[in-house]
C-alpha cells in the first residue's frame, strides 16, 4: 500500500535534532530589541536609527552594547547596557509573545514526533525563560543563551554546546535562524541551516537555504528543502 511505504519511510526523513534561534525566528522580538535601542539612546540624548539598529541583528548582545556605545553618548558599562535593554524587552515579552508565523506548529509537531528541539540564542537567561515558559512543558530538551558562552554567534560555539547537550550528530540536525550571524554560526558549526529572512537580509551562503515562511512545514518537511 503506497500509505504504508510512505510511513515507513517518515522517521528516517526525521532530523536527529532541530536548533532554533529565538529572536526573529520563534518570536518576533527584534521590534522590541529596536524600541529599547532607541528609548536607551535618547534619554542620554543620543539619536538612534534604524539603519543603527539593523546592524545588530542576530549579534552577540555584548558586541551590540559595544555598537551601541560607539555610536552614542551613553557612559556605561557593556553589561550595564544589556541588563537595561534586557530589562524592557522582557517587560515587553511578559505582556506579549510575537510568535512568528508557523512556529510554535511546527516545534509542536517536532515534539509529538519525538525530535528533540534546543533553544540556540544571542538573548541571555532571563528573556530566553519569559519566552519558554509560555510554551507547553518540555518543548526544549536544551536552551543555550548568549550569556552561557564565551563565543557568540558568528563563532560556532553556541550550536556546537547545543548538540553536544543533546548527544546528537552536527550533520545530521538542522537549525532554523533569520540573521546572518546566525546562519554563519550554525553553517560553521556544520548544520544544515534554514534562514527565514525576516528584518535583515541573509547573504546566500553554501549550506543553508532559505525560505519565506515556516507556515505549512512538517517535521518531514525538514530534509527534503535539502535535496
Amino acid at each position: 500500500m503506497p500509505g504504508s511505504s510512505n510511513a515507513s519511510d517518515a522517521p528516517s526523513r526525521l532530523p536527529a535534532a532541530v536548533l532554533w534561534d529565538m529572536d526573529g525566528t520563534l518570536v518576533d522580538t527584534e521590534p522590541y530589541w529596536m524600541a529599547e535601542e532607541r528609548s536607551l539612546v535618547e534619554r542620554y540624548g543620543g539619536v538612534w536609527t534604524d539603519e543603527h539598529a539593523l546592524q545588530l541583528v542576530g549579534n552577540d548582545l555584548l558586541v551590540s552594547a559595544e555598537y551601541i556605545l560607539a555610536h552614542s553618548p551613553i557612559e556605561l558599562m557593556p553589561t550595564e547596557v544589556v541588563h537595561e535593554l534586557l530589562g524592557g524587552v522582557v517587560a515587553r515579552v511578559t505582556d506579549h509573545v510575537p510568535w512568528r508565523p508557523g512556529a510554535r506548529e511546527l516545534l509542536a509537531s517536532l515534539v509529538a514526533q519525538g525530535v528533540p528541539c534546543a533553544l540556540v540564542t544571542m538573548s541571555w537567561e532571563s528573556l530566553a525563560n519569559a519566552v519558554v515558559k509560555n510554551l507547553p512543558k518540555g518543548s526544549f530538551t536544551a536552551v543555550i543563551t548568549g550569556d552561557v558562552v564565551s563565543h557568540g554567534k558568528p563563532h560556532p560555539e553556541p550550536y556546537l554546546a547545543a548538540a553536544r547537550l543533546l548527544g546528537v550528530d552536527l550533520g545530521a540536525c538542522i537549525a532554523i535562524e533569520d540573521s546572518p550571524p546566525g546562519v554563519a554560526s550554525a553553517v560553521a558549526a556544520g548544520i544544515q541551516t534554514i534562514a527565514v529572512p525576516h528584518h535583515v537580509a541573509v547573504p546566500e551562503t553554501p549550506g543553508a537555504v532559505q525560505i519565506p515562511t515556516l507556515v505549512g512545514l512538517t517535521p518531514q518537511d525538514l530534509r527534503s528543502l535539502f535535496d
